[in-house]
């Protein structure tokens, strides 16, 4: 789920520790990411939306489903569903930061910053760099 409010031109992303990216090389191992879980059982619609509180402390009323797909079909199963939602400073918010174990940073920043981010390879999540484009794409496709 790539968070985004259209009136600042601002995504929300999160950043946290990933143990096989600090095994293949990245010496913190934090990778900054979109908001992302397992379905655990829920449809996608209601398990990102459960994500999304969790992580960022936004509660999200709309999503938007943009796209599904498998990011590496040649060896696991994994289908991803991708979503885009908007928020504002009026979006109802707790604290975030994940559950359990997990130690989330919430980062809000604005999207050309992002992009710049991913052809830097500060950001390298695949999902991530997808939504992103995505996004733009939209905005460049809206403006004619």
């Amino acid at each position: 789920m790539l968070l985004h409010n259209p009136a600042t031109d601002q995504v929300v992303l999160t950043r946290q520790f990933r143990l096989p990216t600090y095994v293949n090389g990245n010496p913190t191992g934090l990778l900054i990411e979109a908001c992302a879980g397992l379905l655990d059982d829920e449809h996608p619609d209601d398990a990102i939306r459960r994500e999304v509180e969790e992580e960022t402390g936004y509660q999200l009323a709309a999503v938007e489903r943009v796209l599904e797909a498998y990011m590496s079909p040649g060896s696991v199963t994994e289908r991803l569903f991708f979503y885009l939602a908007e928020y504002s400073a009026a979006t109802e918010r707790q604290a975030g930061g994940g559950v359990e174990e997990e130690e989330i940073e919430v980062l809000e920043l604005p999207l050309a910053q992002a992009l710049h981010l991913v052809a830097t390879g500060e950001i390298q999540d695949g999902k991530t760099i997808i939504l992103l484009q995505h996004l733009r794409l939209r905005q460049l496709a809206a403006q004619g």
